[in-house]
């Protein structure tokens, strides 16, 4: 299940819709990206995520099919926010559920790997002084995604 939404979430409704009445699950994990209020040393007062609706969830259904296809999975759910937020909001959700705990947490790694780094979501950061600045991206991310590329 894929979403893109500016509302807020709520982690533990999210859980228990993907887990109500199933019995074939053996192991849930989830991961919860929240706005901090710092960044590269410099405080953080609000962040904005923009998208291009359509595209972006094609993408996300890309990604989410790729997990799907790589760990055995029973179900999957990607949750991203997009609007104004400040520190504290939650901003994504990625929950896998499969029969044992390293599929659900290899899938859940490669989510939030691949998410950071091929998901279309632009972010800008404002400050206390109130200047913004678009987020660039970070060759941490990029080393993350890598592990999952397959060498050729």
């Amino acid at each position: 299940m894929i979403r893109v939404q500016r509302d807020i979430f709520n982690i533990g409704d999210e859980i228990n819709a993907l887990t109500e009445a199933r019995t074939d699950i053996g192991a849930v994990v989830s991961f919860t990206g929240l706005v901090r209020d710092f960044n590269e040393g410099t405080s953080v007062t609000g962040l904005t995520l923009e998208h291009y609706p359509g595209m972006t969830e094609r993408e996300l259904k890309k990604i989410e099919a790729e997990a799907c296809r790589r760990w055995n999975l029973q179900d999957c759910c990607i949750i991203h926010r997009y609007g104004d937020m400040v520190p504290g909001d939650p901003i994504v959700l990625v929950i896998t559920a499969s029969p044992h705990r390293q599929d659900a947490f290899d899938a859940a790694s490669f989510l939030m790997d691949w998410l950071k780094t091929k998901a279309p979501f632009w972010k800008q950061e404002s400050d206390e002084t109130g200047q913004s600045d678009w987020v660039k991206e970070r060759q941490s991310d990029l080393d993350a995604a890598r592990r999952w590329t397959p060498k050729t």
